[in-house]
């Protein structure tokens, strides 16, 4: 199995999805926008497309510039609409079964569903829907939305979808395409993103081109204009009409997910309004207010702790310097995965400056931390190019719950803040001083005055434990089980 370096101990991406309306070589657009996407998931990649008389699919296995580098391939999916996904999956093996967009044929006609997030009653879903004769091939909860849409008594495929999303519980967005429309769904709490553009110029006749996808970096990539967001419990419905929308669940208090502006989404993203370049740097001048050290240099860890550590050497007036370099072009290894190897991988991803850090007080800057090792060996590294002191600040509060929404994060047991306390933590990595933003710290920086002002704002399970949707298979389940995601 190979051996993703940059997913040793981190929160994995989620899953990216996107779906376009009424363009030209529609496929080759849902590509773009797919490399844009590829942070939210490097395991394998997806598109579905309608030429008006039959869809037509391709998935594999890798980064969208591997699956679809190919003209060859894009020329097997001819249309002007399509939908496509990349994966980041714990939930079911990356094997090619289980890479969306999922697709199927129904009575009404074919329907493919992209899907980022995870379902909370998944499996308590499964089990009914099996004893009902229901037959699932792939191993992802993301089906379920297949076999709810199929056993639905409705006529259309709209209220068929309205039916299925009203069964499910969790964090979701959804891109779904059939032959007459594409759809855009939020949860109800708006846990996970989704965002509407549309794209100017010749379009297939009069009527407009429309862009649905998990973030607007991709509009970029793709010469398209930022509408709105979806917002949470929508259903976006784009057809030869136009643009209309429901929302069967009525208004609901959005829970976004608060980690998207730490870590997950791309930096020149903008979500829920909110610049996530700019979001970080707030965060970074946030947490040298709240713990400022005697220090030389201000370095990052990258790519993520880059902005937070700008915000922090500015408000600090310590400099910033690139004390650590990232080789991007590890992607993957097929080297076993010995315990020797993965000493070494944190190598394959990072070199120390020496000249940045020798005889310096560094300050580390990263966005968290999670079992803690990674942490541990650029503190190591850190050290050995000659560091006098190694302070870390870390820019979210510690991660203490898993996630349970479309975030793979470990079992409990094994975060490292859940276990631990601060002292012991900076003793475990190896650091003279540890810290992370406060709770008030985080919101402030988000525009908010503490975080009582921004109570029922967002989703912060994987800081707090208040999980704000029901976590139906986990109590079911009554262990500390890891949660996956689609």
């Amino acid at each position: 199995m190979p051996l993703q370096w940059h997913d040793d101990d981190k929160p994995h991406e989620e899953c990216g999805v996107i779906g376009v309306w009424n363009v030209k070589d529609a496929s080759a657009l849902t590509a773009l926008g797919l490399h844009a996407l590829q942070h939210r998931g490097q395991e394998a990649t997806g598109i579905v497309s309608y030429d008006s008389t039959r869809f037509h699919t391709h998935k594999g296995l890798g980064l969208v510039g591997d699956v679809f580098g190919d003209a060859r391939v894009m020329a097997t999916l001819p249309g002007h609409r399509a939908v496509g996904h990349n994966r980041y999956a714990t939930t079911g093996a990356t094997l090619i079964r289980n890479v969306q967009p999922l697709f199927a044929d129904f009575e009404f006609g074919g329907l493919a569903v992209a899907h980022n997030g995870n379902l909370t009653n998944a499996e308590t879903l499964k089990r009914a829907l099996v004893r009902r004769g229901c037959i699932f091939q792939s191993t992802t909860d993301s089906e379920v939305f297949i076999h709810l849409l199929a056993i639905s008594l409705y006529a259309t495929v709209l209220d068929r979808l309205i039916d299925a999303l009203k069964q499910v519980l969790g964090a979701y967005s959804l891109v779904v395409l059939s032959r007459d429309a594409l759809m855009g769904v939020r949860d109800p709490l708006g846990v996970r993103p989704l965002i509407l553009g549309r794209i100017p110029g010749e379009t297939d006749g009069a009527a407009p081109s429309w862009v649905l996808a998990s973030e607007t970096c991709a509009l970029d990539i793709m010469g398209a204009e930022f509408v709105r967001d979806v917002e949470p419990g929508e259903i976006v419905i784009i057809d030869n009409d136009g643009v209309r929308s429901v929302k069967p669940f009525g208004e609901r208090k959005s829970r976004f997910c608060v980690f998207e502006y730490i870590y997950f989404a791309r930096p020149d993203s903008v979500m829920d309004g909110k610049p996530v370049y700019e979001a970080r740097k707030r965060i970074g001048v946030e947490l040298a207010r709240e713990s400022a050290v005697e220090a030389d240099v201000i370095v990052p860890v990258p790519d993520s702790g880059v902005p937070s550590a700008m915000g922090y050497s500015m408000a600090s007036g310590i400099p910033f310097e690139l004390g650590i370099i990232r080789n991007h072009y590890v992607g993957r290894t097929f080297i076993e995965p010995t315990d020797q190897i993965r000493h070494l991988g944190v190598k394959l991803k990072h070199s120390t400056n020496r000249p940045v850090l020798d005889g310096k007080r560094v300050v580390l800057v990263d966005d968290s931390i999670v079992r803690g090792t990674t942490s541990r060996k650029i503190v190591d590294m850190v050290r050995a190019a000659g560091a006098r002191e190694v302070h870390m600040r870390i820019s979210s509060p510690p991660t203490t719950h898993s996630c349970f929404y479309g975030i793979d994060t470990p079992e409990r047991s094994k975060l490292l803040a859940a276990q631990h306390d601060l002292k012991e933590m900076a003793e475990l990595i190896g650091v003279d001083s540890l810290a992370f933003i406060s709770f008030d710290g985080l919101y402030r920086a988000l525009g908010h005055a503490d975080r009582a002002a921004a109570a029922g704002r967002y989703c912060d399970a994987c800081f707090t434990g208040d999980y704000p949707i029901p976590l139906v298979d986990y109590e079911a389940a009554g262990d500390d089980a890891r949660p996956g995601t689609p």
